[in-house]
């Protein structure tokens, strides 16, 4: 908390993730918000995320070039995205997600059918912001 200057206290929010490494808290001020696979997803350096499936082998480094914003104290945002800007990561896994159901029917006409379906993701850990 922070004590402004009529007494009252403000809040101020950090974000606190845990180093992948040893487990430790650690403070970072510095994040990217990317686009991949039609979806946008705020990442730090260490980050584990989950993104849709990418055409990339295991232990293998991929860039993503379409940065949205990147923040290092001060924001910067694209329009639509930063120039010269990227995100580093090391692919993880190549796997697929939990089972749904699918079950379709026709009322009245003796029609179901049931389905499965798993959607296949990739899974990136975060190395560098750039």
């Amino acid at each position: 908390m922070v004590a402004a200057q009529n007494g009252s206290f403000k809040m101020r929010k950090v974000r606190i993730t845990l180093d992948g490494e040893t487990g430790k808290r650690r403070k970072s001020n510095m994040y990217a918000i990317i686009e991949t696979g039609g979806k946008q997803y705020r990442v730090q350096n260490g980050d584990v995320i989950y993104i849709e499936k990418l055409d990339a082998q295991v232990d293998e480094e991929v860039t993503f070039d379409k940065v949205i914003a990147v923040c290092n104290r001060t924001l910067k945002v694209g329009k639509p995205y930063v120039k010269d800007a990227f995100v580093k990561g090391t692919v993880l896994k190549n796997g697929k997600g939990k089972k749904i159901t699918v079950f379709t029917y026709k009322p009245k006409k003796g029609s179901a059918r049931k389905m499965g379906h798993r959607q296949p993701y990739t899974k990136v850990q975060i190395n560098e912001i750039g």
